[in-house]
C-alpha cells in the first residue's frame, strides 16, 4: 500500500479526551477515528490488524470444534423477557420499538439467541456436544465510555457458545476455551493472566476473566505468587484470622464524642480497628416479578476490612445497590457515624420498607466483644456479639481482599494489581436453556435442558490492549503477528527509484508492505514510521545506497543494519519468521486454575 494513496493521515497531537496511550496513539497513527462517545470507525490500518486478530480467533476456536455462523444484532425483546434479563439489566441495554410497536433489543450479547436456536435445532443427545461462534457487533450503552476502544459502547466481539448434555461436557468445553484463549492472546503477543471472576448478569456457576496487567485497568486483581491463586477483587477470597477466643462480656455503653469514623473510634479507645464493627448502609434494588422494589441493607464487617459490593450483591440477590441517603438511614433507627444493628429489630418499620436486611461478614462470628455504634450520636457499645446482641439475616463473605492480606489457599501474602479484561468465559449451566425451552431427549427418551457455556473476546479492546502494551514515547510497536503490514518502506532523496524496485520485490515475494512514497521530508517520514510502528523499516536513500543498499531498522529494539537490495526480501522473510517463531514458542499448555485453586 502506498502512503500517498492511504485514506488516513497521521496527527501530531492527540485528541484532548484521550487519556491513555493506546487511545492517543491509535488516533494519532490513523488507526481509529471517534464518531461519538464510545463509538469509533476502524480505519484501513486498524481494519488490517483487526482482520489478523480475527483470523487468529477463528483458527483457535475452529481447532476446538467451533462452527462459525452469524446471529442478528437486533433481537425481539420477548427472548430477553423470558430469561428475565429484560427486567434485570438497566439502561445499558438498548431497547426500542419497531414499526409495529414490538419491543426490540440491540444485542449486548447473544445467549438468548443461541438458546432459541438450540431449542429449534437440537432434539437428541446424539446432536451434542456442539460449539458455535460468531464475530459480531455489540452495543452496550455504557454511561462512562473511556480509554478509546478499551471501554467503547459499540464494539465487535468473538462470542462462542457451547451446548452439552451434562456438566462434565460443559467442563471439557470450558477447559478447552481456557487453553484456546491463552493461545489466542499469546499469538497476539499479549501476556495475560486468568482470574476467577463474578458471573454478573450472565449467571451460572463459574467464570474466569483474562486480564492484561496494566496501571490503566479499572479492575483490581488479587494474586498470590506462592500458590498461583488469582481472582478479581470482586470475588477474591482471603484468610481472615480469627480473634482470640473470649467469653462474651456484658454490653456497655460508652461516650465517644467526635469519634464518627473507625479510625477516630479506635484512636479514642486505644484499640485496634479489628476490635470494631463497621457499618455500611446501602439500598438494594430487588426483583419481584416484572417489577422492582427497594430494601435497606445494613452491611457489617470488622473495622479493619471493607465491604465488597459485588459480594454483597450476590449475598442479597439484589440487582443493584446504591448508597443510602441520610434520611433513609435515620428512618430505620440508625444514626450515621454511630450505627449498629443492635436494637433495630424492635424499631417499627414502614410497611413498604420490609425492614432493614442485616448482612454480616462471616468473620464477625469469630470476632467477640466488638465495639459498635449505639445508634446515638457520641456513643458506642462495647462488647457487641453477633448472635447475642443482634441477629444477621444473611451471614456471608462480604469483605474485600487487599494487598498484604493472606491467601485463603496457602496463607501466603496477596498482592493487588490493576488490569484490563480482554476476554471472559462462563459456565452458564441450564438457566437460559430452561427459560427458552432448549431441551434434548436423553438415551431414555427423557427431556433434559441443554447445558450451556458462554465465551467472549472483545476484538477492538484486544487491539487497544496490544497498543497499550507495545508502545514507546515515539509511537506504536506492533507484534508482527497483528501488525497491519509487517514491513514499512521509506523512499528518501536519491533512493526513490531503488525504493520502487524494493517495494515491487517485496510484493513479488508475497510480503505485505506499506510504502511511504510521499513528497515529505525525512523527518516527517521517520516520525510517521515510528508512530505507526511496523515491525521492520527499510529506508532507501542516496546515503544508504552508498553504504551498500537499504537501511533495515527493527522497530522494537532499534537495531540497524545495511541490506543489499537483492537481499531485502530474503532478509525480511527471515526476520519476520524469527519473530513469528518467538511468538509460537509462547503458545504452550497452561495449567487450569479452577474453583479449588
Amino acid at each position: 500500500m502506498r502512503m500517498s494513496q492511504l485514506f488516513t493521515q497521521t496527527q501530531r497531537q492527540a485528541p484532548a479526551e484521550a487519556e491513555v496511550a493506546s487511545h492517543q496513539l491509535l488516533v494519532r497513527a490513523g488507526f481509529i477515528q471517534p464518531l461519538a462517545a464510545g463509538v469509533f470507525s476502524a480505519l484501513p490500518l486498524a481494519r488490517r490488524s483487526l482482520d489478523k486478530i480475527e483470523a487468529i480467533l477463528r483458527q483457535e476456536i475452529d481447532a476446538i470444534g467451533g462452527q462459525e455462523m452469524t446471529m442478528p444484532v437486533v433481537h425481539p425483546a420477548e427472548l430477553w423477557k423470558r430469561t428475565r434479563r429484560w427486567y434485570k439489566i438497566g439502561s445499558e441495554l438498548a431497547r426500542f420499538h419497531d414499526k409495529s410497536g414490538r419491543d426490540m433489543v440491540l444485542a449486548m450479547t447473544h445467549e438468548e439467541v443461541v438458546a432459541d436456536l438450540a431449542h429449534r435445532q437440537i432434539q437428541s443427545y446424539r446432536q451434542l456436544p456442539q460449539l458455535v461462534y460468531h464475530i459480531q457487533t455489540k452495543w452496550r450503552d455504557d454511561p462512562r465510555p473511556r480509554a478509546g476502544l478499551i471501554r467503547a459502547r459499540e464494539f465487535t466481539m468473538l462470542d462462542s457458545y457451547s451446548l452439552d448434555a451434562d456438566a462434565d461436557g460443559l467442563e471439557r468445553q470450558y477447559r478447552a476455551h481456557y487453553q484456546a484463549y491463552f493461545n489466542i492472546f499469546r499469538r497476539c503477543g499479549l501476556p495475560v493472566v486468568a482470574v476467577q471472576a463474578d458471573v454478573g448478569i450472565m449467571g451460572g456457576s463459574l467464570a474466569h476473566e483474562f486480564m492484561l496487567l496494566t496501571p490503566i485497568g479499572e479492575d483490581t486483581l488479587i494474586l498470590c505468587d506462592a500458590c498461583g491463586y488469582t481472582a478479581n477483587r470482586q470475588v477474591a477470597r482471603f484468610a481472615k484470622p480469627a480473634a482470640a477466643a473470649e467469653d462474651p462480656l456484658p454490653l456497655e455503653k460508652v461516650a465517644t464524642p467526635g469519634a464518627a469514623t473507625i479510625a477516630e473510634l479506635a484512636a479514642f479507645l486505644g484499640i485496634p480497628t479489628s476490635r470494631t464493627a463497621k457499618a455500611v448502609f446501602l439500598v438494594a434494588s430487588i426483583a419481584e416479578g416484572d417489577a422492582r422494589r427497594e430494601r435497606f441493607v445494613f452491611a457489617l464487617v470488622r473495622g479493619d476490612m471493607e465491604v465488597n459490593e459485588t459480594k454483597l450483591l450476590n449475598a442479597t440477590g439484589a440487582l443493584e445497590l446504591r448508597p443510602a441517603r441520610e434520611d433513609e438511614i435515620r428512618a430505620v433507627g440508625a444514626t450515621p457515624g454511630y450505627a449498629s444493628p443492635v436494637g433495630l429489630a424492635s424499631i417499627p418499620q414502614p410497611a413498604a420498607a420490609h425492614g432493614p436486611l442485616v448482612v454480616a461478614d462471616d468473620a464477625l462470628a469469630s470476632s467477640p466483644n466488638l465495639v459498635a455504634g449505639a445508634n446515638e450520636t457520641g456513643y458506642h457499645l462495647c462488647n457487641v456479639n453477633l448472635g447475642r446482641d443482634f441477629q444477621a439475616d444473611v451471614a456471608a463473605d462480604i469483605a474485600t481482599a487487599g494487598h498484604g492480606d493472606l491467601c485463603a489457599v496457602c496463607g501466603g501474602p496477596l498482592r493487588a494489581e490493576r488490569g484490563v479484561e480482554v476476554g471472559n468465559i462462563f459456565q452458564l449451566g441450564t438457566s437460559f436453556s430452561e427459560a427458552l425451552g432448549a431441551t434434548y431427549l436423553d438415551k431414555d427418551g427423557k427431556a433434559r435442558p441443554i447445558v450451556m457455556g458462554s465465551y467472549g473476546i472483545g476484538v477492538g479492546r484486544l487491539l487497544a490492549c496490544i497498543a497499550e502494551h507495545y508502545h514507546d514515547e515515539r509511537g506504536l510497536i506492533w507484534p508482527v503477528s497483528v501488525a497491519p503490514y509487517p514491513v514499512h518502506v521509506l523512499a528518501l532523496a536519491g533512493g526513490s527509484e531503488a525504493a520502487e524496485q524494493l517495494y515491487a520485490g517485496l510484493q513479488q515475494a508475497g510480503l505485505e508492505a506499506l510504502f511511504d512514497d510521499r513528497d515529505e521530508s525525512p523527518g516527517v517520514k521517520f516520525t510517521d514510521a515510528d508512530l505507526i510502528g511496523l515491525a521492520l523499516r527499510f529506508t532507501v536513500s542516496r546515503r544508504s545506497l552508498e553504504r551498500g543498499g537499504a537501511e533495515l531498522r527493527i522497530r522494537r529494539n532499534g537495531e540497524v543494519s545495511i541490506v543489499g537490495l537483492d537481499e531485502v526480501a530474503a532478509r525480511a522473510q527471515g526476520v519476520i519468521e524469527s519473530m513469528q517463531a518467538e511468538i509460537r514458542q509462547t503458545v504452550t499448555a497452561v495449567p487450569y486454575s479452577g474453583p479449588a485453586a
